[in-house]
């Protein structure tokens, strides 16, 4: 996690500082997307010194990955105390991401500097990235309610699940994708987490493809 990292554990003043921080550059964010959050003005928002908001993140990349990361954890607090109602897990991870989907269009200029940041992230900010990514993990898992421990094709589908995520929030704040193909396609992401057992006579495995007769087709000329 960002902040002082290499003085160790935050102090209940600096948790408080930071705390600060992100509310200060959530709210400038819902007002004027990632163009609006300036480092000054967020310093100036949460009433510390420049400098020490340099130390605690030291771009605003770095800040705007910990508001998502922020913003991840009220979500899969929200779906532990009101977990989805869905009749399987693909359901379920559908319903409890798509709630997640209407929660952002109502600060959708949040949405954007949030996803901006993730995609602008590079290598300097790898651990703050892969917090989030853990956590939308952690939130796909919650909502699924598996009967068991995931095992590792699962654990791959959930891989699966959380890149389709972060791929649909990209094109739905673009306009490039309706609420309900992004749910549809959230649930047919979901779906690798528990498919249906092949029925009676089915196959699951690939069926292989026989080689074309010889002389069939004839090759360009």
């Amino acid at each position: 996690m960002t902040a002082t990292a290499a003085d160790g554990p935050l102090t209940p003043r600096q948790a408080e500082r930071r705390r600060g921080i992100l509310r200060s550059a959530t709210a400038l964010a819902a007002r004027g997307g990632y163009e609006a959050v300036q480092m000054r003005e967020v310093a100036e928002g949460a009433q510390v010194a420049l400098g020490t908001l340099y130390r605690y993140f030291p771009s605003k990349v770095h800040l705007l990955v910990a508001v998502m990361r922020e913003q991840l954890e009220r979500l899969q607090e929200q779906v532990r105390r009101r977990p989805p109602t869905g009749a399987d897990p693909a359901a379920r991870v559908a319903e409890a991401l798509t709630a997640a989907f209407h929660a952002l269009q109502r600060e959708p200029r949040l949405a954007e500097a949030m996803v901006r940041a993730l995609s602008f992230a590079d290598r300097s900010v790898g651990s703050e990235v892969d917090e989030v990514v853990q956590l939308t993990g952690a939130i796909v898992l919650t909502a699924a309610r598996l009967p068991d421990p995931p095992t590792a094709d699962q654990q791959a589908a959930l891989r699966v699940v959380v890149h389709t995520w972060h791929a649909t929030l990209l094109v739905w704040l673009s306009g490039r994708a309706s609420l309900a193909e992004v749910r549809a396609d959230l649930h047919t992401a979901a779906r690798l987490l528990a498919p249906a057992p092949a029925g009676p006579g089915e196959r699951p495995e690939l069926q292989r493809v026989p080689p074309p007769a010889s002389g069939g087709v004839p090759a360009p000329g």
